[in-house]
């Protein structure tokens, strides 16, 4: 049976999810950020999903990424699936710019989190949720 890992609810806010996936914010306001994580229990890798679940999480998270693009006017697209501190598969989609924090470097371990605030949270989920196909969809 699937369940969240416990770091990937610790770090996130749910955004959405439905009968495939679960969709987070991470919780570091300085990017536009999501995590897509596949509902499989035991699944710490790609390779370990069926071919069927491949192409469902590969054309999701294209959705995904041309969406934010869009939505957050990105300079790059980085998507990576990393799972080195969290071994449940999980894909980081994450919209950068040249003027962010760590621009050019990768965002791990660049700077202090800058978690969202009560009024900044409430605006990032509305602007999800009003933009993004996969979470419109579920409403």
């Amino acid at each position: 049976m699937f369940e969240l890992h416990a770091q990937l609810e610790k770090d996130s806010h749910l955004v959405a999810e439905n009968d495939a996936f679960v969709l987070l914010l991470a919780n570091d306001a300085r990017y536009p950020w999501l995590i897509l994580v596949p509902k499989k229990a035991d699944i710490a890798e790609l390779h370990q999903l069926s071919e069927q679940e491949q192409v469902a999480l590969m054309q999701t998270s294209c959705m995904l990424g041309k969406e934010l693009m869009q939505l957050f006017d990105g300079d790059k697209f980085n998507v990576a699936a990393l799972g080195n501190q969290v071994p449940q598969l999980h894909v980081h989609h994450i919209v950068r710019h040249t003027t962010d924090y760590a621009w050019p470097k990768p965002i791990w371990g660049e700077g202090a989190t800058v978690p969202y605030t009560g009024e900044g949270l409430n605006k990032r989920m509305t602007q999800l949720s009003e933009n993004l196909s996969f979470v419109k969809d579920l409403s």
